[in-house]
């Protein structure tokens, strides 16, 4: 493949699989797109009304960016569009500056959504799609948990048909619903708990049905029944029968200043969702994914769904599984299931009249359950104190400050408890086994090994850099505090060493030696030898002390140091413990 070939694949990632294209993966596709259709009508209508907007919104965010995702991301199955986590992002963000409802609410929402869009394609382009690594998984889990308690919360008051205004706080929603309770429209608790029951149905005795449609339909229907117009409850109102309208007068460069730190956590949310979501069904497909190129897919999707009336979307779990399971074979199926629901908006504009707001606070209130991933919970809380501790700061911050913080204490937190760990190697005292092949060096407390009262040999797991430095030194500082004046330092585990590690090294070899000892180092991985062994630090720790393997460290030890008067008269000029053969 010649470089204007692979720069072309690149800006136009769908040349790679658009010549594979055949009638039998057309008819796949299709077949994948109508299913995903089925599934993202009611999820979409559902998601707009937890990111505060119409129905149509959600409708046309799951049809714009899926397409542009789909065309220029790497991944041939993943699904993008409206979610429920980026959702309550949006309506997070743009409520905390203007309240919803409000004429400037949608400028600030497709603003919000070009200015993300823009962060992820910035960060395809630089190649940096490994950042996304850094946000551990127990940091998305709280996240979640704590935004489906979020969205739980702001979809009861239409649940119940309370007239409550939104609160800026998850304490404050609470504490006004209930309040309020006293003045629930039964009507309205009837269609909600019928629409959510009817879900909750189909769920377990028909698990392959389309039970979040079905059940709305269900609430429309006994809307209708209980003559819910007529007693006060709420509809969300006709759709206007038009494709996707140009949204570029609405994007407001006044706004972005005030947006800009919800801009970047709605991008990197969005971007791990994507990105984790492709790397999973790939997985199953055998699939390679590029994750700078899913950056630039998924900016690009946001950057022109902005400006056709779409909100920030990502990848979607639910729609990404169904269309493989269904048997997806190229993007294409996104751009089938877009053009079937584009069919619905523009022949049905007016489906959604029928369509009571607590049917769909029914919907988003199961939407919500399942965004909880206890077992995933539950794992965490048994392996591990530490992530527990991020899981729980995560969730806790999710509820209680504004949500683009929320991710960033957990990240500050995981990477805090990770350089702590970091800081701190595993550092343990091992012998050889004499008994097998090899004699291999084992941890000597564990094993119960016998240890040389003249040379220690200690184990180092894991790097050493500036702040573990003081750690493994302060380990030989309690050794020579006990008379140990000869130490071997074991580093088949240190895979690198920064020059504050190596100064340490150099200052420790130098105070052995005053102290009339040695200080000796062996099988240190490449990129960690290649540092000591720089003229700098060879010089300064000794030639003669740095070595590749264990056994020449001994050996070149007890040249140095000679054996005990016990070795030499039980050992016959061999050491016990070390079997080194020197005088």
């Amino acid at each position: 493949m010649t470089d204007m070939t692979a720069l072309l694949y690149r800006l136009l990632p769908f040349l790679s699989w658009l010549p594979g294209v055949t009638p039998r993966t057309i008819r796949a596709d299709l077949l994948a797109g109508l299913t995903g259709a089925v599934i993202v009508l009611p999820q979409g209508v559902a998601y707009a009304t937890i990111a505060g907007l119409p129905p149509v919104y959600g409708l046309y965010t799951a049809i714009v960016p899926p397409v542009v995702a789909g065309l220029f991301g790497s991944s041939r199955h993943l699904i993008s569009g409206p979610t429920a986590a980026i959702s309550i992002v949006v309506f997070s963000v743009v409520g905390s500056i203007v309240p919803p409802g409000s004429p400037q609410f949608l400028p600030y929402v497709l603003t919000l959504t070009f200015m993300a869009g823009v962060i992820q394609l910035l960060l395809g382009l630089a190649r940096v799609g490994t950042l996304v690594n850094f946000i551990s998984h127990t940091v998305v889990v709280g996240f979640t948990t704590g935004a489906a308690v979020l969205i739980a919360a702001s979809q009861l008051r239409h649940f119940f048909g309370l007239s409550l205004s939104n609160e800026d706080s998850l304490i404050g929603t609470l504490g006004a619903v209930a309040g309020a309770l006293g003045q629930t429209n039964p009507y309205a608790a009837i269609i909600g708990g019928v629409t959510l029951a009817s879900a909750l149905v189909l769920r377990y005795l028909r698990p392959h049905w389309p039970n979040l449609l079905i059940a709305m339909a269900a609430g429309g229907v006994c809307g209708v029944l209980l003559d819910g117009h007529g007693n006060g409850v709420a509809y969300a109102g006709a759709m206007p029968g038009q494709f996707p309208p140009p949204s570029v007068h609405l994007i407001s460069f006044q706004a972005m200043p005030e947006l800009a730190s919800g801009a970047l956590a709605v991008a990197v949310i969005a971007l791990i969702e994507a990105v984790s979501i492709a790397r999973s069904v790939a997985i199953k497909s055998g699939q390679r994914i590029d994750g700078n190129q899913e950056f630039i897919g998924q900016g690009l999707s946001n950057v022109i769904g902005g400006l056709f009336s779409c909100y920030a979307g990502s990848g979607s779990f639910t729609r990404t599984g169904a269309n493989y399971e269904a048997g997806a074979r190229t993007p294409l199926a996104a751009v089938f299931a877009a053009v079937a629901l584009l069919a619905v908006i523009l022949a049905v504009p007016g489906l959604t009249a029928y369509l009571p707001m607590p049917a769909m606070a029914g919907v988003v209130l199961l939407i919500a359950w399942n965004l909880v991933d206890f077992r995933q919970i539950r794992r965490i809380v048994r392996v591990s104190r530490e992530e527990t501790a991020i899981l729980a700061v995560t969730f806790l911050a999710t509820l209680l400050l504004d949500l683009e913080f929320a991710i960033y204490a957990g990240v500050i937190l995981s990477l805090f408890l990770f350089l702590k760990r970091s800081a701190r190697p595993y550092v343990v005292p091992v012998a050889p086994m004499l008994d097998r092949p090899g004699q291999p060096l084992r941890n000597a407390v564990k094993r119960r090994l016998p240890e040389c009262p003249r040379l220690k040999i200690l184990r180092v797991d894991g790097p050493l850099f500036f702040g573990s430095a003081d750690h493994v030194q302060g380990h030989l500082n309690r050794l020579t505090e006990q008379g140990c004046e000869h130490v071997l330092i074991e580093g088949s585990g240190v895979d690198f060493v920064d020059v504050a590690a190596a100064e340490m090294l150099a200052q420790e070899s130098r105070r052995f030696s005053d102290l009339g000892g040695g200080l000796w180092l062996s099988s240190f991985k490449d990129p960690a030898a290649a540092t000591l062994r720089h003229p700098i630090y060879r010089d300064a720790i000794g030639e003669d002390r740095i070595f590749n393997s264990p056994s020449e460290a001994i050996a070149s030890a007890f040249d140095e140091i000679g054996l005990c008067e016990e070795c030499r008269v039980e050992g016959a000029g061999r050491c016990r413990v070390l079997q080194a053969e020197r005088p």
